[in-house]
């Protein structure tokens, strides 16, 4: 992305909902969180055979291997700096090969995510595979800290696609930083957007994000990835995934979508919208109700 907006120690461990509105991630309910005992095969040790069925329930993202399907990457040990760093990494099937065919969605293959723990910036990168089945892509890592991928995906031949998460260590000088304060207006580019409707725990909600510049309203917005917009939304502590659904087919200014929120918390949205022909990302911290944003104590202890 242009725009460091799009999202440093992560939890163990997005499915793509796209449409006229572009949203990205899967997740519904509130079930188990994986623990460090996940092997690569996807199995808790002493796993029961209910174990496999509760991952259905947990938010995308958190974990490193679901459904036969794992995430490696080649060296998850990197330099933070100003010169971006070379991901490598590759899908494997439940036999331990790399997967090559893949169904695409919205015109890539695999969409990868690379966020912070702090959820300062957000990258949204379309890595090239190779034949046998690498993939990789130039990521910006300018800070030192604790990253998560996320690759999006959908294998040949499955039902639905699925997403896996996997940490990544950029070393350097760590200054863990509280999660911003945006409020429901941010400026991006000279370009306004404002967030309409709240989050709600257990429930879908419907949120809009409203397109301006100079106090005009934007009105033809360009596709980007074959829609008019494009959303992330994580959640602070673990950077789960919502299920994020489009709703919107006009060219803006109103960009809409639902999304239910897993549990009280906070969150934070990315947008992806592109105009003039340029992506750019306009990100929001949100709190739902019964929920508290982290603080900067809370940032020190990660």
């Amino acid at each position: 992305m242009n725009t460091a907006l799009k999202i440093a120690a992560f939890a163990t461990g997005l499915t793509t909902a796209f449409g006229a509105a572009y949203g990205v991630g899967h997740a519904t309910g509130t079930g188990p969180r994986p623990t460090a005992s996940t092997t690569a095969a996807g199995a808790h040790a002493g796993h029961t055979p209910e174990a496999p069925n509760a991952a259905e329930h947990l938010p995308g993202g958190l974990q490193v291997s679901e459904r036969g399907y794992t995430l490696s990457v080649d060296d998850p040990f990197v330099t933070a700096g100003a010169t971006p760093t070379d991901l490598r990494f590759r899908i494997l099937g439940a036999d331990g090969h790399p997967v090559t065919d893949y169904r695409p969605a919205h015109e890539k293959e695999l969409h990868l995510i690379v966020a912070p723990r702090d959820l300062t910036s957000f990258q949204h990168l379309h890595p090239t595979r190779a034949a046998d089945g690498t993939w990789s892509a130039a990521a910006a890592l300018p800070t030192a800290g604790e990253y998560r991928v996320f690759a999006d995906f959908t294998p040949a031949g499955a039902a639905e696609g699925l997403t896996l998460g996997a940490d990544l260590h950029a070393a350097g000088d760590l200054r863990p930083a509280p999660l911003p304060e945006t409020g429901r207006s941010v400026t991006v580019d000279g370009y306004t957007v404002t967030l309409g409707g709240d989050l709600t725990p257990g429930r879908p909600a419907r949120l809009t994000l409203t397109v301006t510049r100079d106090g005009r309203p934007v009105t033809d917005l360009q596709p980007y990835l074959g829609s008019y917009g494009h959303l992330v939304a994580l959640r602070a502590g673990d950077l789960a995934y919502l299920h994020v659904h489009p709703e919107s087919t006009t060219p803006g200014p109103e960009v809409a979508f639902t999304a239910t929120a897993p549990s009280p918390g906070a969150y934070r949205l990315f947008l992806d919208f592109r105009h003039g022909d340029a992506v750019r990302t306009a990100a929001f911290t949100v709190t739902t109700p019964g929920g508290d944003a982290p603080t900067e104590a809370d940032a020190h202890r990660h």
